[in-house]
This record gives structure tokens, C-alpha cells and sequence, in this order.
């Protein structure tokens, strides 16, 4: 997207103009409703809709579990694709860095807590995964000033391992595929537990080196 500065004089800086660059604030407004924001409020709008279906009839009729699964997909996709549209184009914006994160803590909270709830998950799970992720948001903040902690391959196996498994608990599976579940279940709560205490060494040597340079500085 190309134009000219909006506080450029006259009717022509209101007027796109090709070849020419927009400041960052306006980079900013007219980039809030692209892609990768829609799709992250699309997103959001799921998190109420897949909370009715897998919960509809109970909790426990294949049919409305089968709609609440692919609720859950299209969530997981779109988190997929709106960051990589965000980055590849250049379409960050300040709402897309907060309602990303809230989007997906908000679906895999709300299926996880469900799941719990209606016995199919035990708690201690729920309260592993849930408490890894609000440990490690606080984490970021905490280490905020110093720097940010980027996102790490075993993190993205654990997001990859954390949906599949929770997916798999949304269907109503029974047999072997039941069993199965449980193991790609053992295997996120694993790789949870163990990218989280990696996460928090990377956060302890980050504030560390921040505090050095602030005294080195001094």
C-alpha cells in the first residue's frame, strides 16, 4: 500500500500516490483491518460458538463434538495463517500483537477447561497448560525492558502438539484412536512443561544481561 503523508498539504496529500511512502501512523490505520487481523477476530468470534457446540446435548453427542472440532480447526488454522500473513507482508499492527495472544489462549483455554469439565481431560492437565502459559506471559513481562523472548522451534512443537491433542479430545474417539490421543496428550503436557523451563532460562540470562549493561553503563 503506497501514498503520501496524510498531513501532506492539500486535496493531493490526501490522494494515494504511487511510489510514495506512508508514515508510520498511517501505516498503522489503514493496516488495522487487514487480513491478518480479520483473522484474528475471527478467531475470537469462535472461542463462544465452539464452546456451545462442544458443549451442546451435554458434551458427549458425536454429531455436535464433530462441529465443535471443526470449529476448533478453522481456529487453529487461522492462527496459522494471520501470523505468517502479518509477517510475510508487513502487516503487524499494535492490536494484532495483543488480540493474537488473547485469540489463542482464549480457544485452547476455553476447550481445555471444557474437556476438563465434562471429565474427558483431568484437571492437573488443564492447570498445566493453562499455568505454563500465564507463567510464561508474566515471564515476557518481567523481561520486557531488557528484551523479548523470541519464540523457539520446541515451542512451536508444543503449540503444534497442544492442538492436535486437544482436537483429537474434542472428537468423540473410542478405540485405538482413543488410546492414541492420550499419548499425543502425554506428549504436549511433556513438551509444555519442558519449553516453559526453557523459556524461564532464557528469561534469567536476558534480565541478567540487561542488568549488567545498565550497571556497565552507569
Amino acid at each position: 500500500m503506497t501514498g503520501v503523508p496524510a498531513s501532506a498539504a492539500g486535496e493531493a496529500g490526501r490522494r494515494p500516490v504511487p511510489g510514495a511512502k506512508l508514515g508510520a501512523a498511517a501505516v498503522n490505520q489503514a493496516s488495522l483491518w487487514n487480513i491478518a487481523n480479520i483473522l484474528t477476530m475471527i478467531r475470537l468470534v469462535l472461542v463462544p460458538g465452539f464452546v456451545l457446540l462442544l458443549l451442546a446435548d451435554g458434551g458427549y453427542d458425536p454429531a455436535w463434538r464433530a462441529w465443535a472440532w471443526a470449529a476448533f480447526a478453522v481456529a487453529m488454522i487461522t492462527d496459522i495463517f494471520d501470523g505468517h500473513l502479518a509477517r510475510t507482508y508487513n502487516l503487524v499492527t499494535d492490536f494484532g500483537k495483543i488480540a493474537d495472544p488473547i485469540a489463542d489462549k482464549a480457544i485452547m483455554g476455553s476447550a481445555l477447561i471444557c474437556l476438563s469439565w465434562l471429565g474427558d481431560l483431568p484437571w492437573w492437565v488443564t492447570g498445566v497448560i493453562l499455568g505454563r502459559e500465564l507463567g510464561i506471559t508474566l515471564l515476557r513481562f518481567w523481561v520486557i525492558r531488557y528484551g523479548v523472548i523470541p519464540a523457539s522451534r520446541g515451542g512451536k512443537m508444543k503449540t503444534l502438539a497442544q492442538g492436535t491433542a486437544v482436537g483429537m479430545y474434542v472428537l468423540a474417539l473410542t478405540g485405538a484412536l482413543a488410546t492414541m490421543r492420550f499419548w499425543v496428550m502425554a506428549i504436549a503436557v511433556v513438551l509444555t512443561v519442558v519449553t516453559g523451563l526453557d523459556y524461564i532460562r532464557q528469561a534469567v540470562v536476558l534480565r541478567r544481561q540487561g542488568l549488567a549493561a545498565e550497571r556497565a553503563a552507569k
